[in-house]
C-alpha cells in the first residue's frame, strides 16, 4: 500500500493527468509529472514538472528517484519507457497493459486470442496488401492505423470497391504507416462503455455504464445511466473484468463496445487509463474515475460507484470559442450544471477544452436540457 503523503509520477501532462491530481489531492498525494509539453495543463498544477521527452533516459531516471509509483495518463508512449522505468519503480498499469492497448493490431490479436468478441480484421502493410485484406473483409470496413490513433485520426472507411481505386493513394492519405487493421463495419444499435477498477490484489469495481454518443469521431456526449436491458450491462461488465483480469491492469482500463443488430456487444478498443466517457462520474457518481484510479494503484480501498442522480457530459471543443470566450456564466446560470475546464490554452478545432456535466433524477430531462445549453453555448 503505498499511503498518503507519497508521491505519484505521471508519465504525460494532459487534462486526464490534471484531473487526476485534482483527485487525488484531496488524500493526500503529491504529483510530479513528465512530458514535453512547456504548456501542460497536468504540469502547471503538478507538485514539480520535468519537460522531457519520453526517450530522454537521464529526465527519467530523475523522475523515477523523486517518486514512489508511477502511473500515465494517455498511450502514445513508448513501451520502453515504461520497461526502462519499471526497474525503478512500480508502474500502473504495467508496461504489457500499455503494450498491448497502444497498438491496434496487438489489441485485436489479444481480443482474438482470449475469445472476446470483436469485428472480424485483417492487417496490412503496404498499398498491396491493403487491398487483398479489404476484399477480404468485404465491404463496409474501415481502415485503422495500428498506432497513434485516436478520436478517428488515421481512419477511413471504405463503402465498395469504387474506394479503392486508388490504393497507394489511401495509403499515403493513412501516412504511410507500418501497418494497418482492416476492420468490419459494424452496423449498430448505439456505442457504450465501461471504466473498470482493479487493485494488485485483484479486486475489482465497475462504473455504470455509459451510452455515447459521437460526431466526426469524438466524443460529444455521455448518457448515464444507458438505456439498455440489464443483461446487456451485466454482459458488459462482466466483460470489462474479465479482460481487467486477463491483462492484470492495476488501475483503470476503459472499454468500449458497439451494440450490434442482434443485441450482442462487440468491443471495439480498450484504453488502460481514465477515459472520457468517464467524465460523468466526477459529479454523478460517489466516486470519480479518477479518485478511484488513485485508490486503485495505491492499494486504497475502493470507492463507491453507484450514481446518485442521472448525467449527461458533453465535450467541449476548441470549436465553440469562434471569435469570442464562450458564455460560462450563462451555462452557468443553470443550478444542474457542473464546468470543468482544462486550462489548456489555445482553442483549435477539434481540441477538448473541457466539458460539462448536466444532472437530473430524468435522465431524459437531463438530455432535453443539455442539448438546449450545447446549442446557447454554441450561439444558436
Amino acid at each position: 500500500m503505498i499511503l498518503p503523503g507519497a508521491k505519484i509520477g505521471i508519465l504525460g501532462g494532459g487534462q486526464l493527468g490534471r484531473m487526476l491530481i485534482l483527485a487525488g489531492r484531496p488524500l493526500g498525494y503529491h504529483f510530479h509529472v513528465l512530458c514535453p509539453d512547456q504548456n501542460s495543463t497536468a504540469g502547471s498544477i503538478a507538485d514539480s514538472f520535468i519537460r522531457a521527452n519520453y526517450d530522454d533516459v537521464n529526465a527519467l531516471m530523475r523522475f523515477a528517484n523523486s517518486v514512489d509509483c508511477i502511473t500515465f495518463e494517455f498511450e502514445n508512449i513508448p513501451s520502453e519507457t515504461l520497461s526502462l522505468l519499471s526497474n525503478q519503480k512500480p508502474i500502473y498499469p504495467n508496461a504489457n497493459v500499455l503494450h498491448v492497448c497502444q497498438h491496434r493490431q496487438r489489441e485485436k490479436d489479444f481480443l482474438k486470442a482470449e475469445k472476446f468478441p470483436c469485428a472480424p480484421f485483417e492487417y496490412a502493410s503496404d498499398a498491396n496488401s491493403l487491398i487483398h485484406a479489404i476484399k477480404k473483409i468485404g465491404y463496409p470496413c474501415v481502415i485503422k492505423t495500428a498506432a497513434f490513433g485516436y478520436d478517428g485520426k488515421g481512419q477511413i472507411k471504405i463503402e465498395s470497391s469504387m474506394d479503392i481505386s486508388d490504393p497507394q493513394g489511401i495509403w499515403n492519405q493513412l501516412g504511410s504507416p507500418e501497418r494497418v487493421v482492416i476492420e468490419e463495419w459494424i452496423i449498430h444499435k448505439g456505442e457504450y462503455s465501461v471504466v473498470c477498477a482493479r487493485n494488485a490484489e485483484g479486486l475489482m469495481s465497475t462504473f455504470p455504464v455509459a451510452e455515447n454518443v459521437h460526431i466526426n469521431h469524438i466524443l460529444h456526449s455521455s448518457n448515464v445511466p444507458a438505456p439498455i436491458k440489464d443483461s446487456i450491462s451485466d454482459e458488459a461488465n462482466r466483460l470489462a473484468k474479465q479482460i481487467a483480469e486477463r491483462l492484470d491492469v492495476v488501475g483503470l482500463i476503459a472499454i468500449e463496445f458497439f451494440l450490434n443488430q442482434e443485441d450482442r456487444l462487440i468491443i471495439n478498443e480498450m484504453a488502460p487509463r481514465p477515459h472520457n466517457s468517464g467524465h460523468y462520474t466526477m459529479d454523478a457518481c460517489i466516486t470519480s474515475q479518477f479518485q478511484q484510479h488513485i485508490r486503485a494503484i495505491t492499494g486504497l480501498p475502493f470507492g463507491e460507484t453507484s450514481i446518485h442522480t442521472p448525467c449527461v457530459m458533453l465535450n467541449i471543443l476548441g470549436d465553440l470559442w469562434k471569435k469570442s470566450e464562450p458564455n460560462w456564466a450563462k451555462l452557468l446560470s443553470d443550478p444542474s450544471v457542473q464546468l470543468h475546464l482544462y486550462d489548456k490554452g489555445e482553442a483549435r478545432k477539434g481540441r477538448k477544452m473541457g466539458h460539462f456535466n448536466v444532472l437530473n433524477k430524468n435522465l431524459l430531462k437531463a438530455k432535453e436540457r443539455a442539448k438546449i445549453l450545447f446549442l446557447e453555448l454554441k450561439g444558436q
